[in-house]
């Protein structure tokens, strides 16, 4: 993945090897994006930055989970918010828990292929939110139960509130 941006520079997107598409990465990150689209598109793989284009292809599977578990830990933690403390609940609390479901239906409807990773993440993600509602409301850990206190389908289902 590139390490930095540089400002744009005046090129065309008429790159003809793959060093040529390298040079353009480290120097203008957006005209590589549309050069190596024009390449794959005229099927000039001998031209493409293979190198870089995994790179960046992995980098967007890794951007996919991690916005996943971001809106995963900021909805369980609202929604044990909501539960402990039901004399604070506020509008900004609900438009939160709404807006991470959202989110995350969206992610999932986009690529189904991650329902196994929150699986898998349920109970870290769960373990972090807990420790942020601790922080963020003054309360003991120990006010929050160890195990997620509400079911996946329960904490996606739209209609549900704890």
């Amino acid at each position: 993945m590139r390490s930095h941006w540089v400002g744009a520079e005046t090129m065309t997107i008429t790159a003809t090897s793959g060093t040529r598409t390298k040079n353009i990465y480290n120097q203008d990150f957006y005209l590589w994006i549309k050069t190596t689209a024009k390449l794959l598109r005229e099927g000039k793989l001998e031209s493409v930055d293979i190198e870089n284009l995994i790179e960046e292809i992995e980098a967007m599977g890794r951007k996919e989970k991690h916005s996943l578990r971001s809106n995963l830990i900021v909805l369980l933690m609202h929604l044990i918010k909501y539960r402990y403390q039901p004399d604070r609940r506020s509008n900004s609390w609900l438009s939160t828990i709404f807006e991470h479901r959202d989110r995350i239906e969206v992610e999932l409807e986009e690529s189904p292929s991650l329902q196994p990773y929150l699986e898998e993440i349920w109970s870290e993600c769960y373990s972090k939110a807990r420790k942020k509602a601790s922080l963020e409301t003054g309360l003991p850990l120990s006010t929050f139960p160890e195990s997620c206190p509400f079911s996946q389908a329960e904490a996606l289902d739209p209609e549900y509130l704890p």
